[in-house]
């Protein structure tokens, strides 16, 4: 595998706040307060944490439930030990690939931090608890010529009813067999997902079942935040953010204005009715808002005191869920996209009230994988990654910009250069005689130098549509690097990856990602 850096700026949709938190850490250091460049930075965390032995005991008494007798359990046991923590919706069929990215960076840093001396695990947290069944009732696979291909489970349970829990009937497994059958390992992968996702599991269990086969190697702990045990732990957090919720609004709706003052964006929408907390009833998850000290549900009227008599039956939001997830966990550091670093920068005051502390916070890695026939086709037309993320029609037009004959392709330039140069000489002779009719004229240039551009496309797509050669690649070429305009990690699961390259895929990801590098990372496969 030969990787190379691709900076985040040259990939579409960077926001301002995640460009700065990786390029210009200085930047944002008042919405983190442990920064991935800071020297030291874990040994920072790790010093203010405040885990107590009564606390761990219980979090690895609850782990155990979920992850039988891992060795990485009696690791975090010992005092002192901290998590590396990532997590994700539990998708269909481990969701997008950058699920995949997040584990593993979760499992090199944690590796890292025990080669410096600092004893850590990772730590998986599985965003059972989420309600919005269209985001994970689907993902997306490609065949053998990058075709991309959809597959969903259409039947919707309950509404609000959290996600993990749903119970798989029919699991869309002969689809995913029947998409990655022309690829060398489809069979295997298949193999794979149907064991995981077997009918009558729940979400939560397939997508823990399918990682865990996928990432054994790499000893991550999975963690349902919907088990008793670990709501009894929540609680806590929990009736701290309910007793100081006007307060924790309060501040904010001033980060969120230091934010927008600095320039960057606020992920989360805050008024002084939201509800940090949802409840947790009957198999559902219901929506509150708050009116100064009272919850309503529906007609229904709740006191924060009868809400903290019943935090175990409460689940966080956003803003609120990483800060009652390192309530939970001893978390030195906290992996994570764009969006959720971004929610961090305004949770940091909730953390600053309720811990006291906070994780480091670092980006996960991220890859566009490409085999050698789209290497070799980006260096025949000229491409860039960063020319592939503009659509199907841009990376069409680019290499049928390299297709016309160059006689052609001389003349055009000349002819373009021809009509500037003349137009130029003419404005500047009407300049003198009348303003507005130089003007009018420098209106007319545009319009003129457009047409030409016009027609040297449509040259280029006439070369291109004589040679349906060039036409497959093209399309073989966007398939796989921007399908659907998204950059390739945030769509395609990982699963025809390997159905295509093998499962050894993911040890090789592994040991090419670099927790020093910033970047995207191309890997050519």
């Amino acid at each position: 595998m030969n990787c190379t850096c691709v900076r985040y700026t040259d990939l579409p949709h960077t926001s301002k706040l995640f460009a700065d938190f990786t390029y210009h850490p200085d930047r944002v250091r008042s919405f983190y307060p442990h920064l991935p460049s800071d020297p030291g930075v874990f040994e920072a965390a790790a010093r203010e944490m405040r885990f107590p032995p009564e606390r761990r005991a219980a979090l690895v008494a609850a782990l155990r439930q979920q992850n039988g007798g891992s060795p990485q359990l009696d690791l975090l046991a010992r005092e002192g030990t901290v998590a590396v923590v990532t997590g994700q919706q539990v998708g269909l069929f481990s969701g997008p690939a950058y699920t995949i990215y997040k584990a593993l960076t979760a499992a090199k840093l944690a590796r890292s931090l025990a080669a410096q001396g600092i004893s850590a695990v990772p730590l998986f947290w599985l965003a059972t608890e989420d309600h919005d069944f269209a985001e994970v009732n689907h993902c997306w696979v490609f065949d053998a010529e990058h075709h991309p291909i959809k597959l969903e489970k259409p039947h919707s349970p309950a509404t609000s009813q959290p996600v993990g829990q749903f119970v798989l009937s029919e699991p869309p497994v002969a689809q995913l067999r029947a998409a990655l059958a022309g690829l060398p390992f489809g069979d295997e992968v298949s193999a794979l997902v149907e064991e995981a996702y077997q009918p009558g599991r729940t979400m939560g269990e397939a997508f823990s079942a399918l990682l865990h086969r996928l990432l054994a190697q790499y000893g991550l702990l999975h963690v349902d935040p919907m088990s008793p045990a670990m709501r009894e732990l929540a609680a806590p957090a929990i009736r701290s953010a309910l007793a100081a919720a006007p307060d924790l609004t309060a501040a904010l709706l001033e980060r969120n204005r230091a934010l927008e003052a600095a320039g960057y964006h606020a992920q989360v929408h805050v008024e002084d009715q939201t509800s940090f907390v949802f409840l947790l009833e009957n198999g559902r998850r219901y929506t509150l808002r708050r009116y100064g000290r009272d919850y309503l549900q529906n007609g229904r009227r709740f006191s924060t005191e009868e809400l903290m008599d019943r935090a175990a039956q409460l689940s966080p939001n956003a803003l609120l869920r990483p800060v009652v997830e390192d309530s939970m966990l001893p978390t030195v550091a906290y992996i994570g996209g764009p969006a959720e670093l971004a929610y961090l920068a305004q949770s940091e005051v909730i953390y600053r009230a309720i811990l006291g502390r906070m994780p480091a916070a670092l980006h996960r890695a991220g890859f566009t994988l490409i085999d050698q026939r789209s290497q070799k086709l980006m260096t025949r037309y000229g491409l860039s990654l960063a020319d592939c993320t503009h659509g199907d029609d841009a990376v069409r037009d680019r290499i049928a910009a390299r297709l016309i004959p160059p006689a052609l392709s001389g003349t055009l330039a000349r002819t373009r250069t021809a009509v500037e140069q003349a137009v130029d000489c003419l404005i500047r002779d009407l300049a003198g005689f009348d303003a507005s009719l130089a003007a009018n004229l420098g209106k007319s240039r545009q319009k003129m130098l457009y047409q030409l551009a016009k027609m040297e496309r449509k040259i280029g797509r006439e070369t291109m549509a004589r040679d349906a050669r060039v036409a497959r690649d093209a399309s073989y070429l966007s398939g796989l690097v921007y399908p659907q305009r998204h950059l390739q990690e945030r769509l395609y699961s990982i699963l025809p990856f390997l159905a295509k390259h093998g499962t050894g895929l993911i040890d090789d990801l592994y040991e090419c990602l670099n927790l020093e590098c910033p970047d995207h990372q191309l890997a050519t496969l």
